[in-house]
């Protein structure tokens, strides 16, 4: 988009909301870098300069607007989207990685030299993955500062920062006020031990429609939908956790009970990407709306998103007991997974007592033994011990083409369960199941085509939505059945 400056500067004009996120406006006259939906007053043309990273900015010397705060705008739809290695790099930095590998261990992950991720990130985003890492940091820090009691020195460190002087400086730098600044900007001060956040999406948003699906998916001991809220436990790198999202029209409340703060923005990473809120449900309608089939589904039903999750291992066992088998009986099967080998939280909370099993720990289990038939627990074991090598790999900068192709390697994981995976656990915008029960009844109910390869022909002309288009035709049968 960047390359078209008109088009930038005319959603500019208009204070669109649905581009804050996906480039960010730095007005040279003043050093100040908005969303383009600030309500400021417009500057010239010749004054405004475009961004697609807010690092970039941050590096271009521009500080955060105070009035827009452009550092909680929604998160860009392109890295979801995209599978190559910028979008791959981008969710793996959004998720800690810099953090806790360093560069050398974003690099490793990718398969790929520093110097040349390096290259290939500045060349494409105006800023390098130390930059990025930087203005993650930077918003931890504010979000921080502005959602807990934690004193500065510990808000540096859970923020990524190694040192206290690093961290005033950053956010001196980027926010223009202090952190005590900051902090005294605030009327209420949160309860101690909770993290209260505000999670961004662009309008239209189906929350409803989100509570449904995890709702009847929900697993015993590990998720549960209660009083309009998802409340789930997170396995995260310092330790568990539980969330309880709650959704709004414009905003996701996150309530965030954690071990250490220290995994504060990658829990809120995750659970972004749970709930598919840097989705573009605009771009999604303008394609899946042109087709008389799904026009009507489109319209009834804006802003559907296409439900993730916060652990693509968890996704994949469950996808493998959801095989030739209805939605409860996959859900029972999940729950007594968890009930003999989840791990107990120190601290439930409501109907949340557990994490679901790792992979190591369903690896090492008799297939036997498991509560299941011993064809299906062996598909199990499998997928768990090639996550667990290493050999398939399902986390944010996973090569989605490389995982499918490991995934059908594994025995027992057909075509159906590995599309059903990318879709979910690796978030691939654009999968069709040809083979599901679900939208074939769906696709014959609305009268389309249902022999396979009428199917994938008339699914052509959904990319890059296809995913989208399943959520809507297994929402249009009123179960969500896929």
């Amino acid at each position: 988009m960047l390359d078209d400056v008109d088009r930038c500067y005319r959603a500019v004009q208009a204070r669109d909301v649905r581009f804050d996120g996906i480039f960010f406006t730095a007005v040279t006259t003043t050093g100040i870098y908005c969303r383009p939906s600030c309500p400021a007053t417009t500057p010239k043309p010749s004054n405004v300069r475009f961004f697609r990273t807010a690092a970039a900015a941050q590096r271009g010397g521009f500080r955060a607007c105070k009035r827009c705060r452009p550092d909680v705008s929604p998160g860009s739809p392109e890295w979801d989207v995209r599978a190559d290695v910028v979008g791959r790099a981008m969710r793996l930095i959004d998720d800690g990685v810099v953090e806790r590998e360093g560069v050398p261990g974003l690099a490793a992950r990718l398969g790929y030299s520093e110097r040349h991720l390096n290259r290939t990130l500045v060349a494409e985003l105006g800023a390098g993955p130390l930059a990025l890492a930087r203005a993650r940091r930077a918003q931890a820090a504010r979000t921080l500062i502005e959602t807990t009691d934690l004193g500065f020195a510990d808000v540096a460190f859970a923020s990524g920062f190694s040192s206290v002087r690093q961290f005033n400086d950053t956010v001196r730098e980027v926010f223009d006020l202090t952190p005590s600044q900051l902090r005294a900007r605030l009327t209420a001060r949160p309860a101690s031990g909770r993290l209260m956040l505000r999670l961004a999406v662009r309008r239209p948003f189906d929350g409803d429609a989100l509570l449904a699906f995890l709702g009847r998916r929900a697993v015993r001991g590990v998720e549960e939908v209660v009083d309009g809220s998802y409340r789930r436990s997170l396995r995260l790198p310092y330790g568990p956790g539980v969330v309880t999202l709650t959704p709004g029209p414009d905003a996701v409340a996150a309530e965030l009970r954690l071990c250490d703060v220290r995994d504060a923005m990658t829990a809120v990473s995750r659970c972004r990407r749970a709930l598919d809120l840097d989705a573009d449900p605009v771009a999604v309608a303008d394609v899946l709306g042109a087709d008389p089939l799904l026009a009507p589904l489109v319209s009834a039903h804006p802003g559907l998103r296409v439900p993730g999750t916060v652990d693509p291992a968890e996704i994949a066992v469950r996808a493998v007991l959801g095989q030739q088998v209805s939605v409860a009986a996959a859900r029972t099967a999940a729950g007594r997974l968890v009930e003999a080998y989840g791990e107990p939280l120190a601290e439930p909370l409501g109907g949340v007592t557990h994490l679901f099993p790792a992979a190591d720990v369903l690896a090492g289990v008799d297939p036997a033994a498991l509560p299941m038939s011993t064809a299906r627990g062996r598909a199990v074991t499998s997928v768990s011990a090639a996550i667990a090598a290493g050999d398939v790999v399902l986390g944010p900068g996973a090569d989605r083409e490389a995982a499918e192709k490991a995934l059908l390697d594994v025995p027992g994981v057909g075509p159906w369960t590995a599309s059903y995976i990318a879709l979910r656990a690796l978030g691939d915008p654009d999968v069709f199941l040809a083979g599901d029960l679900g939208v074939r009844r769906a696709l014959e109910r609305l009268g389309g085509p249902v022999a396979p390869g009428d199917m994938a022909a008339r699914a052509h002309g959904w990319r890059p939505w296809r995913s989208y288009a399943v959520m809507h035709l297994w929402n249009s049968e009123g179960t969500f059945s896929g």
